[in-house]
């Protein structure tokens, strides 16, 4: 799929062949779920068999776009200690669950404050996402302010609690596993 959407980027059609391209595959997915959910016979456990299958097709869609909107896009080509970035799965998506038309819950974690290249690359990432339909919830946080959040509403301390690494820096998102715990 990277490969695929780095060609296309690169190519004459630019983000308007990436954007089609990424639509093909989700609605050849979400017609492959679709069919095996009603091809399902009574009593299979095929709906929690489906919400983990739509998981998975949003989370390689959406690590396709990161690697594009910084590999491609935005490069980061001798990225700073500021700038290292962690894109996490919150919410019911954070728990590999994600039914048909349910907001995809994104935060991208970030040691510090934002970078230019790395507000650029998230707006990249966040404009494709919604170009291709898909309902985003999404936060930009430095590490002490999910801390901070955390201890102040219950809602976003839940939703961190359930959050799965997506792409980026892992060891950042070790530092704020850390941390939050």
């Amino acid at each position: 799929l990277s490969a695929d959407l780095r060609r296309q980027y690169k190519g004459k059609g630019g983000r308007q062949d990436v954007l089609a391209h990424l639509k093909a595959i989700l609605a050849a997915g979400h017609t492959e779920i679709r069919e095996q959910f009603e091809q399902a016979r009574t009593g299979e456990p095929i709906g929690a068999m489906c919400v983990r299958q739509h998981a998975k097709l949003a989370d390689g869609v959406i690590q396709a776009i990161f690697r594009l909107a910084f590999d491609e896009a935005y490069p980061l080509v001798n990225p700073t200690d500021n700038e290292r970035l962690a894109l996490v799965a919150t919410g019911g998506y954070g728990r590999a669950e994600l039914s048909p038309q349910s907001d995809i819950d994104l935060l991208f974690i970030l040691p510090y404050k934002r970078t230019p290249t790395l507000e650029q690359g998230i707006e990249f990432i966040l404009y494709l996402l919604w170009d291709l339909g898909l309902k985003v919830g999404q936060a930009v946080r430095g590490i002490d302010d999910c801390i901070r959040q955390a201890k102040a509403d219950m809602t976003i301390r839940t939703n961190l609690l359930e959050c799965r690494f997506l792409a980026g820096d892992i060891s950042l998102f070790g530092e704020f596993q850390s941390r939050f715990d």
